[in-house]
């Protein structure tokens, strides 16, 4: 039957009840609970129109041995100077042979993460390149520094949704090798996998060296990938060196990349959803492709971080019901149109405080991209879009991420699990407190662990007490229950110790020794 001419039947229901775009519908995706913002042919549309983009129109890569290496897969000259036309043909290859799994380790076999999970929920990730730090104490604010590194490590460390930690962006250092201070910092500081940010091209090489000496070595690197390293596009549609270089470095060292848009509706994508998504998924297409052809092999994961300008202010938002929309349709385009895993902002406000608002945006936001099927919900403490990181926050975030992933496992429809027999027998005024059935299901709950379920007179005799003062006390609990000495041995801090004064070193040679320590 030719698919161009449905039923006739099928054309009256179609117009006697018209379907919106943004529909919101479930489905079983990957094991648990799922909803779709995109319905009916839209994902295969939205995916011919990525592929039709980057065949037409192409992609700007600066890196002059990676558009050579395009140019012999195939890639064809566009219609300006670096840009290059990607094939169908090469974008399927790419998409049917980049692996469509990865490992996360940590510094043992226990905190390693394996991507997709087998019950099909997400791991939650903390903010990074945070700027700005929130201190627990006493919620003063503060430029982001080594020791604000070291507290978000220390609270990452012991949260149980948290399966990974990014480095922020500290000050206090030269300002162009902020990320190898960081880096250095965090990777001494967790038993967990550590997502490397690279900020300049002479950066990445020492970034590297700095997780092969946490592994144990690059060969313990490439066997256990203690890190993976996010590459980004510049929106639209153009590639830097440096991020260029991630890939073919991520390809040396064997570990995996987090391929990253970060669009602005109405800036540098069109302001409607469909046409942020349709920026997004071909800018990380092209990472794809790049990585297929630069470092073949190297699992990708597609991380479509999603922004929207307020027209009346000029700010970037993330938890705008317009990036909502935006995050939740492209994470199901990566995952039902390329197959590929997923990871976007789970957590995260648009607002300065972990206030009232914070809690929900970032509710709303984790519900949304929870239910689209992303495999790495992002952002753990983050506020004020993404710049500022706060551990009373992150503390919040986990307790809301375990919520979360409970509510996603997908109910059991069984006799057994509705109690059919003592259902079908109750007496007049009967219960089932008493049922085994009860008992042997009552441990399934879900246990808050921050969160108050308490009655009236309980919250006035604690004061009013609330989860955020809870929330506090777990996160200086954790920053003073920190070893001091960390994770690594002697011999391994200081062989990065030695990594971290030549990198900076060569960078701000590199970069004229212009740029003062902030």
């Amino acid at each position: 039957m030719d698919e161009r001419k449905p039923k006739r039947r099928g054309r009256k229901a179609e117009r006697a009840a018209p379907v919106k775009a943004n529909a919101f519908r479930q489905s079983e995706h990957a094991g648990r609970i799922g909803a779709r913002y995109l319905i009916g042919g839209q994902v295969s549309d939205l995916r011919n129109r990525v592929l039709a983009l980057l065949e037409d129109y192409g992609v700007v890569v600066i890196h002059p041995q990676a558009a050579e290496a395009l140019r012999r897969a195939g890639a064809r000259p566009g219609n300006a100077a670096d840009r290059l036309r990607l094939p169908k043909e090469l974008v399927e290859e790419a998409l049917r042979e980049t692996p469509k799994q990865a490992r996360l380790c940590g510094k043992g076999p226990a905190r390693d993460i394996a991507l997709p999970r087998a019950d099909g929920a997400f791991i939650m990730r903390t903010g990074t390149g945070a700027h700005g730090y929130v201190d627990p104490r006493d919620a003063s604010y503060r430029n982001t520094d080594l020791r604000a590194a070291r507290e978000i490590a220390a609270v990452a460390e012991g949260l149980d949704q948290v399966g990974f930690v990014a480095h922020p962006f500290v000050h206090g250092v030269p300002e162009v090798c902020a990320d190898i201070h960081s880096l250095a910092e965090m990777v001494q500081r967790t038993t967990k996998h550590n997502w490397i940010q690279p900020y300049g091209k002479e950066n990445v090489e020492y970034l590297m060296r700095i997780a092969a000496i946490a592994a144990g070595g690059e060969d313990v690197l490439r066997a256990r990938p203690l890190a993976s390293c996010i590459t980004c596009s510049f929106s639209p549609l153009e590639f830097k060196y440096m991020d260029t270089e991630c890939i073919i470095q991520a390809g040396r060292y064997g570990i995996p990349l987090h391929a990253c848009s970060l669009p602005s509706a109405g800036g540098t994508a069109p302001l409607t959803s469909a046409g942020m998504v349709l920026m997004a998924a071909a800018e990380i297409v092209s990472m794809v492709v790049l990585g297929h052809v630069l470092a073949p092999g190297t699992p990708v994961i597609a991380t479509p971080l999603m922004f929207t300008l307020d027209m009346a202010t000029g700010s970037a938002l993330q938890s705008c019901p317009e990036s909502v929309q935006m995050a939740g349709m492209a994470i199901q385009l990566m995952k039902e149109g390329f197959g590929l895993l997923a990871h976007t902002y789970g957590m995260g406000s648009d607002t300065p405080d972990a206030d009232h608002q914070s809690m929900a945006e970032r509710a709303m936001l984790g519900q949304a991209v929870a239910l689209a099927g992303a495999d790495i919900m992002g952002g753990v403490g983050q506020l004020e879009t993404a710049t500022v990181f706060s551990p009373v926050q992150a503390v919040l975030d986990d307790e809301l991420g375990g919520m979360i992933r409970k509510s996603l496992e997908p109910p059991e429809i069984t006799e057994a699990a509705m109690n059919w027999d003592e259902v079908m027998g109750i007496r007049v005024g009967g219960h089932f407190l008493d049922s085994r059935h009860t008992l042997a299901r009552c441990r399934e709950q879900h246990v808050p662990g921050v969160f108050l379920r308490q009655g009236r007179d309980d919250y006035e005799a604690s004061g009013r007490r609330t989860a955020f003062e809870t929330a506090r006390e777990r996160a200086l609990a954790l920053i003073e229950a920190a070893p001091e000495e960390g994770y690594l041995s002697a011999d391994q801090s200081r062989e990065i110790a030695d990594v971290v004064q030549a990198g900076e070193r060569a960078v701000l040679e590199a970069t004229s020794g212009k740029i003062d320590v902030i």
